[in-house]
């Protein structure tokens, strides 16, 4: 019994000691990243970890506008190669809206309708989109305001040539590792950090901005902090004000904070909706930044964040993913783990997948020679266009 008690004793100071060297050493973050993260039975973060973290709520729309249904809706089936995606990476929401109406949704795992799950990197579209309002507000001037007017404490040689257009567009210059899946990341340290603001004002502006795309989840972080500090707000607030309530969203929704003390939300990531709810942004953007008849986003805006920035990227505008497909150009949200607002305006045909899994990049290509793309992507916007196409022939 006294051996027990002594390998319990030296087991705790062990503990106790590693703990203390952690903090010390800046990793302390690592602690809830095992807490929350691999107790749970995961290598990195889940669907519904938001439970797991400090949240704002962000109210349903005082006006809720239902999506209606199509006049075909759910008469189509989804083809085998659909079924082999959704099957293979855990879809747990899938919808096709056209012509503003659900034409096919499908739900799996207990999720359902008003189920919030995780929308990871999709934030981003929607931070994007609170930057546009404030210009249209006229609480940003343009997009070539320079950071330091609201964050003069920013760091780094070029800190002062930064701009929001920059940070929207990824182009910051800013010295980020975008790493999901290492711990010692700084990417992996800002899920986790108890305090972003004083970590983001660590991070330095070490290379020369406006001039290259690299995708820096940093960026939108800071871009968060510029709406903060120009509207008075916090982004839960502003979002509902600027997006969630004049689009009439059904259902609340979660945005996951650093912590009760410092109440930052992760500007990079981590709304919790629903695939209706998060299609809302999607439409907005399908339809130049109006809905209902008001302009939301200012006049050029749309336009200008649905086309790339430099043409050496042309997969990234203004916070938001692009694609050119099947001689069609599509621009997207997109979230870890493959949750995916696809819209091709053209068609007006907007696609959600939110799930599980996505197909996992070969890590031993460099980044800058992987198609940033993976296939899911690809199979489900071919699928979808198959269903609505087999539709049409099916039709008397």
């Amino acid at each position: 019994m006294k051996i027990i008690k002594n390998i319990l004793k030296w087991l705790i100071i062990v503990i106790v000691v590693l703990c203390t060297g952690l903090y010390i050493t800046g990793y302390g973050y690592l602690i809830t990243a095992v807490k929350t993260i691999y107790f749970n039975g995961h290598t990195t973060a889940f669907l519904d970890d938001y439970k797991e973290f400090d949240n704002h709520t962000i109210p349903p729309s005082t006006t809720p506008q239902p999506w209606p249904n199509h006049s075909d809706y759910n008469k189509a089936k989804p083809t085998t190669e659909l079924n082999n995606l959704n099957t293979d990476y855990e879809t747990i929401a899938f919808m096709i809206i056209k012509n503003d109406s659900i034409w096919y949704e499908s739900y799996t795992d207990g999720f359902g309708t008003s189920s919030q799950t995780n929308s990871f990197s999709m934030a981003k579209t929607m931070v994007s989109a609170m930057l546009g309002n404030a210009i249209e507000t006229g609480k940003i001037k343009n997009l070539d305001e320079p950071v330091i007017h609201y964050i003069p404490e920013l760091e780094g040689n070029y800190a002062k040539e930064v701009t929001v257009g920059d940070l929207a567009s990824m182009a910051s210059g800013l010295d980020w590792d975008e790493d999901y899946y290492s711990p010692f990341s700084i990417t992996t340290r800002a899920y986790f950090d108890i305090d972003l603001q004083r970590m983001m004002l660590e991070v330095p502006v070490a290379y020369k901005p406006g001039k290259a795309y690299k995708y820096l989840s940093g960026n939108t972080q800071l871009l968060g902090m510029v709406l903060t500090k120009a509207t008075g707000k916090t982004l839960a607030e502003n979002i509902y004000e600027t997006l969630w309530n004049p689009l009439g969203a059904e259902n609340p929704a979660l945005w996951q904070v650093d912590s009760d003390k410092n109440d930052m939300e992760k500007a990079y990531c981590c709304v919790a909706s629903n695939a209706r709810d998060f299609a809302r942004i999607g439409k907005l953007y399908k339809d130049d930044g109006i809905w209902n008849g008001k302009r939301i986003l200012p006049e050029g805006f749309v336009q200008k964040s649905i086309y790339p920035r430099f043409n050496d990227s042309p997969e990234y505008g203004y916070g938001l993913w692009l694609l050119d497909r099947n001689n069609k150009h599509f621009f997207m949200m997109r979230g870890h783990l493959g949750q995916y607002v696809i819209v091709q305006p053209e068609d007006n045909v907007i696609i959600v997948r939110l799930g599980h899994h996505t197909p996992k990049q070969d890590r031993s290509i460099p980044k800058e020679e992987r198609d940033p793309f993976t296939y899911d992507i690809y199979g489900y916007i071919d699928e979808s266009y198959k269903m609505m196409n087999y539709a049409e022939e099916a039709k008397p």
